[in-house]
């Protein structure tokens, strides 16, 4: 009976699905089922006790056998992996699992085990390695960042791009994608991704990234989710595409077409475009407030034409049609008669560009466009200037041609100036530094500036005060406006009311128009009065009423005009000693004593020194064309320890000179352009504004008594102080010193 349960026992053993085997407590072998010996091709005699270790790949004979040795030792179950091979020499990977069979004291008796084939799964696995290797390449090939999250939101895979473009490992995005985003733009972003997450609908945001450089860019985030068969969500992919370039090109096209509308608006002068075969028109802005009509009105030349004064309807529509069949250019000065019954002067240039074949095709009559054979076409392009309070200014005697000429030519003249200034206000100047002592200024700048406050700026000359001015304006919420910068040293006491108030026709000699000033063409903007401190005595009356009553009067006129203005004032003087010896006004003073803000001259600021030398270098070398690398350290030197008594305006004047002397290798400054004597001169110039005017006069009147009264030349007083002669004889007039008694009398 016995004998017949153990044959049906092998017979299962031989028959199961599974290579099985038994080895003694010392690791020999002392039995395999008839599957592993078919599999291997060996009798029991060769497999028995070690025997079977010629079936184990020679490779992983070792680590299999340290392995194997371990567990017999330890008494444990154990797994591993390695080559097994086939009765026809075949190595196929097999698991190989070991379990101890104990007797009842607890001691190993044997072991008992199975080889289990992995070849299959093992090429699986390698073919999906190699799989997920190109799919990675792929996705690093793909230009943007990628990405991939779970159904929930979880980053779980990222390009090398994205590790790349952020600096950070793997962990540091999966863990705080969110700081990478502009602080401005987070809280959108997340709302939209938790959206998306929510419905399931696509992701399309722009928003900002910071590089791992601190730069943020400007990025198109889309994001797709990629659905089971049941439609359920399994993974979100996104691709980030870098749109920097283009926002950046966006937003200087809105400005530039913004500063054209204002430069229209405050020149009054509308533009438009007309395509005489189709008869469409574009109006700008300007052109639709001029003819009045309303924004949402279709431009054509029907409703240009129905403005014209009927008097002059005849004229104009002949005008139109020549310029039309001819191709010419066509210039008229008429009447418009507006719904109010009103009457405007308008004054209409139009420039006639022709289409691909040179000709240009005809009309018929106003409004009835006909082809030429040749399929030519005509557009023009032209401007309409509001010319109705020149109009009205005239008399009969000026309305002859050299006197409308002349009007003209003046009008044009102001209104180029004025372009030059809106330009000037809109560009962005650069304040260079990081010192402490700058800091604090742009501190300041910060907080005054989305104010209306007046404010004074003190300091040295060539310190950079018209800088903070422009940066207080551009902060402003006057930016968009226009931003005049007035010197009060270099206009004379006669004309110093005129510049700033304007004047009325006749109200001097000379005075043959009506001209605007200072203060009207920085209306709704910002004015900077440079040198505040030499203003005469009336000069400083009539803005001490701008600044209170928010009005002025043209000079030779009666009616107060109303001034929307900022007043930012500047000196290197001390304004509190002029109130003491009465050449400065103290209700003035207080007025523009709002907030103060003193500039700190460059010997405080030394460690901005580099900087500034790399800017001007810079600057210069790219205006000669010129490739220059850097400065020599000893130069370097040599600037750091020169105490700069014409400040910022002084070095950059020495940097723009070794440019422009400079032949090959790193730049290089001559000691003899710091000399001690220069900067002595210029220090003896400046330590009067720096000290009352008591002080300064006393300076002045001894300096005229060695000069013998003499203010010019290379002997007079002005180069001995270090001042232009017309700066001298203006503080020598505020100060009330008569030069002559200093004159010496010849023999």
């Amino acid at each position: 009976m016995k004998a017949k349960v153990a044959n049906q026992l092998r017979l299962v053993v031989d028959t199961i699905p599974t290579l099985a085997w038994v080895v003694r407590r010392d690791g020999s072998a002392e039995f395999f089922n008839r599957r592993w010996l078919d599999y291997t091709g060996l009798s029991r005699e060769q497999a028995v006790d070690w025997g079977f270790l010629v079936a184990i790949h020679p490779d992983d004979v070792p680590r299999m056998l340290a392995k194997y040795k371990e567990a017999l030792n330890s008494g444990q179950p154990f797994e591993m992996e390695g080559r097994f091979r086939r009765f026809d020499g075949e190595f196929r990977w097999f698991l190989f699992r070991g379990s101890p069979w104990h007797d009842e004291s607890g001691k190993v008796v044997k072991w008992y085990g199975t080889n289990t084939d992995l070849e299959d799964r093992k090429r699986a696995e390698e073919v999906l390695r190699a799989s997920e290797q190109n799919f990675r390449l792929i996705v690093d090939s793909i230009p943007g960042l990628v990405n991939a999250t779970t159904a929930n939101g979880e980053v779980e895979l990222v390009s090398q791009r994205v590790l790349d473009f952020f600096g950070k490992t793997f962990e540091e995005v999966k863990k705080d994608w969110v700081s990478l985003v502009h602080p401005d733009d987070r809280e959108r972003t997340l709302a939209l991704w938790g959206h998306s997450l929510k419905t399931g609908e696509a992701f399309d945001y722009e928003h900002r990234v910071r590089r791992a450089d601190g730069v943020y860019r400007w990025f198109h985030s889309r994001g797709t989710a990629l659905r089971d068969a049941e439609g359920n969500i399994i993974r979100w992919y996104f691709l980030l595409t870098d749109i920097d370039g283009r926002k950046k090109a966006e937003e200087n096209l809105r400005r530039s077409e913004a500063y054209l509308l204002e430069a229209q608006k405050l020149s009054q002068t509308g533009s438009f475009g007309w395509n005489a075969a189709t008869g469409e028109m574009i109006w700008s802005e300007e052109t639709f407030r001029i003819f009045d009509y309303d924004r949402t009105t279709n431009p054509t030349l029907e409703l240009m034409l129905r403005r014209i004064h009927p008097e002059d309807t005849c004229v104009v529509k002949e005008a139109i049609e020549q310029a039309a069949q001819h191709g010419n250019d066509f210039d008229f000065e008429r009447r418009l008669l507006m719904p109010d019954g009103s009457v405007k002067n308008v004054h209409v240039v139009a420039h006639a560009q022709r289409g691909e074949s040179g000709r240009v095709k005809h009309l018929r009559s106003i409004g009835h466009p006909v082809v030429s054979q040749s399929g030519a076409s005509v557009e023009f392009l032209g401007t309409a200037m509001d010319v109705t309070e020149h109009w009205q200014a005239r008399t009969e005697l000026e309305k002859a041609f050299e006197e409308i000429k002349r009007l003209k030519d003046r009008l044009q003249d102001e209104n180029v100036a004025l372009r030059e200034q809106i330009d000037q206000a809109l560009m962005f100047e650069e304040i260079v530094g990081s010192s402490p002592a700058l800091e604090a200024v742009l501190s300041s700048v910060v907080k005054v500036a989305p104010t209306d406050s007046t404010v004074l700026l003190t300091g040295e000359t060539g310190t950079g005060k018209e800088l903070i001015a422009r940066a207080i304006h551009k902060r402003s919420a006057r930016s968009s406006q226009a931003f005049v910068a007035v010197n009060c040293a270099a206009i004379p006491d006669s004309l110093i009311a005129s510049e700033l108030f304007g004047h009325e026709k006749g109200a001097f000699t000379g005075a043959f128009q009506r001209r605007l000033g200072r203060f009207e063409i920085a209306e709704g903007g910002t004015i900077f009065l440079d040198e505040v401190g030499e203003l005469p005595p009336d000069a400083q009356v009539a803005l001490l009423r701008v600044l209170q009553e928010r009005e002025f009067e043209r000079v030779g006129g009666g009616q107060p005009i109303r001034a929307d203005v900022r007043v930012i004032a500047a000196t290197n003087r001390d304004l509190r000693a002029g109130l003491a010896v009465d050449t400065f006004r103290r209700d003035l003073f207080y007025r523009l004593h709002v907030f103060p803000i003193q500039i700190p001259p460059l010997r405080e600021r030394r460690e901005d020194i580099p900087t500034l030398v790399e800017y001007f270098i810079s600057r210069y070398a790219r205006r000669a064309g010129r490739d220059i690398k850097g400065i020599q350290s000893k130069s370097l030197e040599l600037l750091k320890s020169y105490s700069w008594p014409g400040n910022i305006r002084e070095l950059q004047n020495v940097i723009e000179r070794a440019v422009i002397v400079h032949e090959k290798g790193s730049l290089v400054v001559e000691e003899s352009w710091l000399s001690p004597e220069s900067s002595q001169a210029v220090r003896v110039a400046q330590h009067p504004f720096q000290r009352p005017l008591a002080d300064e006069k006393a300076l002045i009147e001894e300096t005229l008594a060695e000069c013998g009264g003499k203010v010019s030349g290379a002997t007079g007083a002005a180069a001995k102080l270090g001042l232009p002669p017309s700066t001298l004889e203006t503080k020598i007039r505020s100060l009330r010193i008569n030069k002559y008694r200093f004159k010496v009398t010849e023999k």
